[in-house]
């Protein structure tokens, strides 16, 4: 008879709270509370949601403890956010930063 391993959850007796979602370029993104907007794109499949300023080149997670910036977001209008530090939170609005994100200030 085959039983099913335990799932991370049950080995440390957690009882997450529910999940939310998130917008990513117009499109949901589950997240659970706590996760950080890098962890929940992760999650999702999406391993690049910058490009570079030369030759937009894709970027994401790279250090993954906020040294370094090739995480960055545009998070509820907010341009140069770095994803791996920005709690995911329900309802917010994330977008693909483009270039160096002060495209509007030239």
């Amino acid at each position: 008879m085959s039983r099913t391993p335990p799932g991370p959850f049950d080995l440390v007796r957690a009882r997450p709270e529910a999940a939310f979602d998130f917008s990513f370029d117009g499109e949901p993104v589950s997240a659970r509370p706590g996760q950080t907007v890098a962890a929940a794109l992760w999650q999702s499949g999406r391993l690049a949601w910058r490009s570079t300023r030369d030759g937009e080149r894709p970027r994401g997670a790279f250090c993954g403890m906020g040294v370094c910036f090739d995480c960055l977001v545009e998070l509820d209008g907010v341009p140069n956010v770095r994803a791996c530090l920005a709690p995911a939170r329900p309802g917010a609005q994330v977008r693909t930063q483009r270039r160096d994100g002060h495209a509007d200030l030239v």
